[in-house]
Formats: structure tokens, sequence, C-alpha cells
């Protein structure tokens, strides 16, 4: 027989265990994350591989791409060689030239593109032979108004006053710099270590600055200001408030009465717009001579003659400046004179030609006001090494220089004319003014930041309305009455 004890464990085994008790809540929310969690994290994982992987994908195409840009550009320059420089080849068959040996060129790669990659490489390339590569989407839209290149990774624009980051850059420092060669080499002029600054222009009349290292210490620097195809009328100043219906008809009247006429203002102020429409006014049975930096005036007339400074070789000679242009204009017989900007000692030779019977005659100059306008032609009138005293050069300004249009830039990219002064006569030491015209800006500024002033009369008749009569130009006296707000 059996022990009891050992029955009663027997029986003990084949009775059912009960089930563990539940786990208190606070142990629950101390489990480590179920499966659902885990297949979340491992899908973000999946995701953000899949997303580094798209990234590494697309930029090994851009690089095929750029790869097999720079291969086809090879190419192209071997087949096509001096002709893409040839200045007697007609441009549009220049034009279809290369886009016929770009298109045998890509045929004969090995490797296969797709339709949308084949026009992208075709217009990049054609602008880069043709045109002037990354920026030349820019140089051809009208909105845009200049062009501002800081390095080869670095593009800015200005539409309509205001400045915006461009999504477009150049591959390198050599193809910037190969851009601003292919600019300047074709105006003659050229751009290097020994000769690292340059003015120059494009074929539409966009004026360039272009500056290398080493001034330039972070690359080269490239700034191109846009020239519309066709140039701003009085019309368009009038439409984009710059000036009124009065004051357009009062300038009018003053070009046409061969007044002295200098137009004044800062950087970017839109003193050479205002200088083209001001010499829309000259009379076309009139010889004009234009005298500039690097040719920017659209005139219509029949009669102008066009002059363009021109700087030293690389030897240091042969430089012709704007001085030596006023001179020589002098011996052309002008009935005007219109030089694009006075910023050195051919003030001296404007006022001069002003003061002996090349009367009409109009310039540019940089200042802040018209009474610094004055002030600044002294100092440049001082810089011809001439020791001349002070009251002789003030009494010559008094005498050669009638008007003074002063244009300025406001914050919200606007370019208006602030001041239309006529310069009278010299009292004591002092060179008298009088304002015809003044910008009044007590409106303020709208909700947009747009400036609500406008040009207004202030009362005063200019003494040189006696002259224009001479001249057989009539002024409405009706033009200089009060114009209050």
């Amino acid at each position: 027989m059996r022990p009891e004890g050992s029955i009663l464990a027997d029986e003990l085994h084949t009775l059912p265990v009960p089930p563990p008790p539940p786990a208190p809540p606070a142990a629950a929310a101390t489990v480590t994350p179920g499966p659902l969690s885990q297949r979340t994290a491992v899908a973000a994982s999946t995701t953000d591989n899949r997303s580094a992987q798209r990234r590494a994908l697309a930029n090994q195409e851009a690089d095929r791409i750029e790869d097999l840009k720079a291969s086809v550009h090879a190419e192209l320059l071997k087949e096509l060689g001096p002709h893409l420089y040839d200045a007697d080849m007609d441009q549009s068959e220049l034009d279809q030239r290369v886009r016929t040996v770009l298109a045998e060129v890509l045929s004969a790669q090995d490797r296969p593109l797709s339709n949308s990659d084949r026009a992208r490489v075709t217009q990049e390339i054609s602008d880069d032979i043709l045109g002037y590569g990354p920026i030349d989407p820019y140089l051809r839209d009208p909105e845009v108004s200049e062009v501002m290149v800081n390095g080869h990774n670095d593009v800015w624009l200005e539409k309509s006053g205001r400045l915006t980051k461009a999504e477009a850059h150049f591959a390198d420092e050599a193809h910037l710099r190969r851009t601003i060669d292919k600019i300047v080499s074709r105006i003659g002029r050229r751009v290097d270590e020994s000769s690292p600054m340059v003015d120059a222009r494009l074929p539409d009349g966009s004026r360039v600055n272009a500056i290398v290292p080493p001034l330039s210490i972070d690359g080269s620097a490239l700034t191109i200001r846009k020239f519309a195809t066709d140039p701003l009328t009085v019309a368009d100043l009038i439409t984009f408030g710059s000036l009124s219906p009065a004051t357009a008809d009062f300038l009018e009247a003053c070009v046409r009465g061969r007044l002295n006429v200098i137009v004044s203002g800062g950087t970017g102020a839109g003193k050479t717009t205002t200088l083209n429409v001001l010499s829309s006014f000259i009379p076309s049975d009139e010889r004009i001579v234009t005298i500039e930096d690097a040719a920017e005036l659209q005139l219509n007339q029949d009669h102008v003659v066009r002059l363009e400074s021109r700087p030293a070789n690389i030897e240091g000679k042969g430089a012709v400046t704007i001085r030596d242009l006023v001179k020589n204009s002098l011996r052309m017989r002008p009935d005007r004179i219109v030089v694009g900007e006075v910023r050195d000692a051919s003030a001296l030779d404007m006022l001069q030609a002003m003061n002996t019977g090349h009367d009409g005659s109009i310039c540019t100059l940089h200042s802040n006001g018209p009474r610094d306008t004055l002030a600044r032609m002294e100092t440049m009138v001082l810089m011809a090494g001439m020791d001349l005293p002070i009251r002789a050069i003030r009494e010559q300004v008094a005498s050669a220089v009638d008007l003074i249009v002063h244009q300025s830039r406001f914050k919200d990219g606007s370019r208006r004319i602030t001041h239309i002064t006529e310069v009278e006569r010299m009292e004591g030491e002092v060179i008298t003014l009088q304002d015809v015209f003044v910008f009044d800006n007590s409106a303020g500024f709208d909700e947009n930041g747009r400036v609500l002033g406008r040009l207004r009369s202030t009362g005063l008749r200019p003494k040189f309305v006696e002259k224009l009569a001479y001249n057989n130009v009539a002024v409405d006296p009706a033009l200089f009455r009060l114009d209050r707000a």
C-alpha cells in the first residue's frame, strides 16, 4: 500500500491549475513596446532609407547630366571651333549651326536620355554657347531689371525694385569667367589679373560691370543692368508716377528751349532712363553727339553721333577718356552734347561747352540733392588740376547750368523725380537755387509700403522763362500755379 501522503500528492497533481491573476494597470503601462510600435518604427526607418536612396539617385542623375553636358560641350567646341567667335557670321546662321551640331552630338552619345533631359541639356548648352549660360533666361525675362552674380554659386535678381535670389548657378568659377570673357571680348575689352575691373555692355545696350579675383575675394562678381528693348517713353514715366503730365510738359519746353540740364541722383535712381527721355525731346533737325563710358542711350532722332570711351590696353596705353571725347566733340559741329555721366575732370570741359555756344547740353551726375549736385560739380572741376579759385568755378557753374532734375529711388523700389530746380545766379559767394517742382511725400505710404506722394508746383515762376521765349518756346503760366494737396 502507498502511504496516505502519496495518494494526496497524486490527487493534487490532477487538479486544474488556476490562471495567474491579471497584472495591475501600473504594470501594464511599463511593459515593452508592442508589435504595432515596432512596425511603425520599422516603417519610418524604411521611409527614411527610401528617401535617402531617392536623393542619392537624384544626385547621381544630376552628376550624370553635368558630365554629359561637359562632354557634349567639349565635342561642340571641337566641331565648330572658331566659328563661334566669327564676327562676320550672322547670329541666326550661327544659332542654326550650333543647334544642328548639338543634335548630332547628342544622338551619338551612348548614354540614353529621356525627352525632358534631352530638351534640358539642349537648352542649357545652347544658352552657354550662344548666350550667357545660367543667367540667359533672366536676361530674356522682361520683368527682371538687374542680374547680380556674387560668385559662381550665388545669383540674385531685381524685380520691381526688389531683390530676390535666383535658382541658378554656374558650374564653377571657370564657367563664370568664360561667360565674363565672352561679354567683354565682344566689345574689344578684357578682364584678367592685370586688369581685374571692366565696364562693358551687351548688344542690346545693357550695362555690364565685372570684377574678378584678387580684387573680388569670394570669386568673380558680375552685375548686369538690363535695358528694355523698347526704351521707356515720357508716357511710361507718367504711368509709373515718376513725374506728372505738367512736369513732363515743362521739361519738354526746357529741352526744346535749349536750356542746359543736369540730371542728378543716386546709384540706380533711374538717371539714364530720365536722360534718355529728355533727349527724346530734342528736335530731329539738330545734330546730337552722345558721349558715354558704355553706350546705353537709345535716341530715335536721325542725326546722332555716338561716342564711347576706351580703357587702356595691356601696356597701359591707348586710353580715351570722357574728357578727351568732350574736347573732341567741340570740333564736330554739335547742336547738342549729351554726356552719359560726368564723374571726373570732364566736368570742366562740359561747363566750358555749355558756356561757349553749345546750349541745350544734357548730362547726368551722382549726388544726393540739387545743392549737393553743385558741390560735386565744383569738386570734379578741381580734379582737372587747374588752380582755379572757388568763386570762379561757381560763376562758371551759375552761368552754364540752367536746370537740375533730381531723381531718387524710394524704399518700395519706385524711382521718382523729386526736385526740378532752377539755378539762378551768384549772390555773394553762394549760387542761389529755386525749386520749381518738389516731391510732396506728406501722404505717406499705403498698406503695401508704396509711396503715395507726387510732384507739386511750388508756385514760383522760373527766371529762365524769358530765355525760353527768346528761343520761341512758350510755357503755359498755369504750369506754375501753386499746387496744394
